[in-house]
């Protein structure tokens, strides 16, 4: 019996001395070495940690995760159907880089294309979903740019959908991440960014992604992995946590591939390890009216212009709020005028503030309204 028992307790050492143990301590060796690196939370775009993030960059095929975005919205406002047949082209003749060797008169499925655009990487694919949402290459190209404006990305340009190497092209670790953060909200892409291997035209063409990740972390919802000559080795990756929060890592410029995978599931563990999203939740019935002078009515009242979710460390139970209106207001008063400001803090740490508005109209008092006031009283 004494020779089983330590058998087995040899065995469990070496089991235990033999599995890698993963620390924060090695995420940041290997975040030392890339040009930039941002950890975002998704739904409020909080940015929790960063290095570099809006200092502009090449960022290979990451600046195909604009055009996904696009499509996917294309296919949630059903300009077209995951099961649409789409003919591609003779602008696919000598696609540069990944492809799945499509020739003029191809037919695939939106579904295939786009399978094989997130998987495979396939540039032949973009062509013709890009023709298929705008009819030309270059008018997707000003769609790209038009959203990239319209989410504030100010510091993100883009002249093709494929990620091609050129030196007009630009972006950061911050912009990419912002549009990952939409990404993450179409979750019928979430199935395709999970998949590492799979088939397209009837089984004859392989994809394999290069985000190793899809196949080895198990919170993993997306989004890409890409490395060139010019960019070095880039990733942005997406995991969710047993509560739903959505963390996105975002890795740009890093030294080789183990890098940048380790550096960004590491950034994605520490968001799930150290913060949690939270709401203001703060009652209108918190905030007495504010008495009018010169106005139509004595008072009006007032509430939060918006109830916010918070990012904030997991050691804080609550937030403290500090809340500055004024003792009282001068008519007139419009309708969601600013009165003041709610600050939310988590310990002395401000973590945001919300403007406090005015719930009605108050007119200035006048003496046509003070003469039918008197009226009505003289009528009663």
């Amino acid at each position: 019996m004494k020779k089983i028992l330590a058998v087995f307790m040899s065995f469990l050492i070496i089991s235990i001395v033999g599995k890698p143990f993963y620390t924060f301590a090695d995420t940041e060796e290997e975040l030392s070495k890339a040009q930039a690196y941002v950890l975002m939370e998704a739904s409020t775009q909080t940015v929790l940690e960063e290095k570099n993030s809006n200092v502009r960059r090449n960022a290979g095929y990451l600046g195909k995760l604009m055009t996904l975005l696009l499509i996917a919205e294309d296919i949630e406002t059903g300009k077209y159907l995951m099961s649409t047949e789409v003919t591609a082209s003779s602008s696919v003749t000598d696609t540069k880089g990944a492809v799945v060797w499509l020739e003029a008169g191809d037919t695939m499925t939106v579904e295939e294309l786009l399978k094989s655009v997130i998987i495979g990487n396939a540039n032949d694919a973009v062509t013709v979903l890009a023709e298929k949402s705008e009819q030309t290459v270059e008018k997707f190209v000003m769609r790209m740019n038009s959203e990239a404006f319209d989410l504030g990305l100010r510091d993100t340009a883009f002249y093709s959908p494929y990620g091609y190497y050129d030196e007009r092209e630009y972006t950061t670790a911050y912009d990419i991440a912002v549009i990952c953060s939409r990404l993450a909200k179409y979750e019928f892409l979430r199935p395709y960014f999970k998949t590492w291997r799979d088939f397209v035209k009837s089984g004859q063409t392989e994809l394999v992604s290069e985000n190793r990740l899809a196949n080895t972390f198990e919170n993993h919802i997306g989004f890409k992995a890409c490395h060139s000559e010019e960019a070095g080795y880039c990733i942005a990756e997406g995991g969710v946590n047993d509560s739903g929060s959505c963390f996105i890592a975002v890795i740009l410029g890093a030294e080789d591939e183990d890098s940048s995978f380790k550096g960004a599931k590491g950034l994605i563990r520490r968001g799930f390890t150290e913060f949690k999203v939270t709401a203001t939740m703060f009652p209108d019935e918190m905030l007495m009216p504010i008495k009018i002078r010169g106005g139509c009515d004595e008072a009006v009242e007032i509430s939060l212009r918006r109830q916010s979710r918070l990012v904030v460390p997991k050691a804080v139970s609550e937030l403290s709020t500090a809340v500055v209106i004024p003792e009282y207001l001068t008519a007139p008063v419009k309708k969601g005028q600013v009165i003041g400001t709610a600050a939310f803090y988590s310990e002395k740490n401000l973590v945001c503030e919300i403007d406090i508005i005015a719930k009605d109209d108050v007119d200035e008092l006048s003496l046509g309204y003070i003469i039918k006031k008197s009226l009505l009283e003289l009528l009663k």
